[in-house]
């Protein structure tokens, strides 16, 4: 019979970016620091779709009570995602990213951070090199030309204006690499969760709860701090990071691709003026993505590494950057909900959102 913990990662390898096994097999060093065998069995017999106690046990044939308390335990370690609704509670399998590795925020120390820091380097490249990624870019807003009109889920501020829950967490990326001795000076407590997710968050200690004049401000100090607006890659998001180029696991790995433009959900990009460009090098070295270099005292835009974030253009001195639409024929729409986007990632990458063991595999 199959190892538990290598069905957990077939599992896991299925959702999202996926959860590829290496050479090294630190993939399973990972899940049994995580997981016990009882929780590994457990999350096997999970979907996607919220489930509640109850219904999870008459389903896989376990006691009722036992099965009430392995999932909410599971749930305050970061395996499973909680929903609380007046007096129902119900829980779901959730990839490993986005997902379990963003859960670990309490738990990251110093021997996890090394182990993910050797799957990353191992696996995660590869896995999101052909694939729709689970984040996409959006331009901080001083960046945006007001004469053509923004959609509303390309505009950060508007997205947190229509929350009716919003919290913030620190960083799990900067935490991790700053564990592992590779972190930064940016702004850490960026990361903002809305709705169920800011709930769970909270609840489990993750984040705190905070009004939406301050998540703006939040903004401004991701903006200032030379910070990438990531949201989740649908149009309502759970979710927005802002992100850095050094410790952030999806634009590390982007930046490692020769077309990282390709691979992003972004509808914009930068140009120069060369007739107002002062040669200054502040937007080279604002840029997250390696995307601006000085030639000739000339800042140059490479199309196939912008991502559209506009960070080069809010502190250009002579206003010669600026952000520019790519054309009509060109513009992406991400999927409407996670659901929509786990389904297409999953069809991208010829695997399925339907657990194995539902499918006698």
């Amino acid at each position: 019979m199959e190892d538990v913990f290598r069905l957990l990662q077939r599992q896991l390898d299925q959702y999202s970016v996926g959860f590829p096994a290496t050479g090294s097999g630190i993939e399973i060093e990972i899940l049994k620091r995580l997981f016990s065998e009882k929780e590994a069995h457990m999350f096997l017999d999970m979907s996607l779709l919220l489930e509640d106690a109850a219904s999870a046990a008459a389903r896989t044939g376990r006691d009722p009570a036992q099965t009430a308390e392995l999932l909410e335990d599971m749930a305050k370690k970061g395996l499973l995602f909680r929903l609380r609704r007046a007096d129902k509670i119900r829980y779901a399998a959730v990839p490993f990213v986005v997902g379990i590795y963003e859960f670990q925020l309490k738990n990251m120390e110093r021997g996890l951070a090394d182990m993910v820091e050797r799957y990353f380097d191992e696996a995660f490249t590869k896995s999101i090199a052909s694939i729709t990624v689970p984040m996409r870019t959006i331009p901080v807003n001083r960046s945006l030309d007001v004469s053509f009109p923004v959609a509303p889920h390309e505009d950060a501020r508007e997205i947190l204006k229509i929350q009716k829950k919003l919290a913030v967490a620190e960083c799990i990326c900067r935490k991790q690499q700053g564990l592992v001795g590779k972190g930064c000076d940016r702004p850490r407590e960026v990361c903002m969760v809305f709705g169920s997710h800011a709930d769970y968050f909270v609840e489990n200690g993750l984040a705190r709860y905070i009004t939406v004049d301050e998540g703006l401000e939040i903004l401004d100090a991701a903006e200032k701090g030379g910070l990438v607006n990531q949201p989740f890659n649908v149009v309502n998001p759970g979710g927005m990071c802002n992100c850095c180029g050094c410790c952030c696991g999806v634009l590390k790995a982007l930046n490692r691709l020769p077309r990282p433009a390709d691979m992003v959900c972004s509808n914009y990009h930068a140009r120069v003026d060369e007739a107002l460009c002062s040669g200054c090098g502040v937007c080279e070295d604002r840029c997250q993505m390696a995307a601006i270099e000085l030639a000739d005292d000339i800042a140059r835009v490479d199309l196939d590494r912008c991502i559209g974030c506009g960070l080069c253009v809010t502190t250009c001195p002579t206003g010669a950057v600026t952000l520019a639409a790519v054309s009509e024929g060109a513009r992406k729409t991400p999927p409407a909900g996670a659901q929509d986007l786990m389904m297409k990632i999953a069809a991208e990458r010829g695997t399925s959102v339907m657990p194995l063991r539902m499918q006698g595999k």
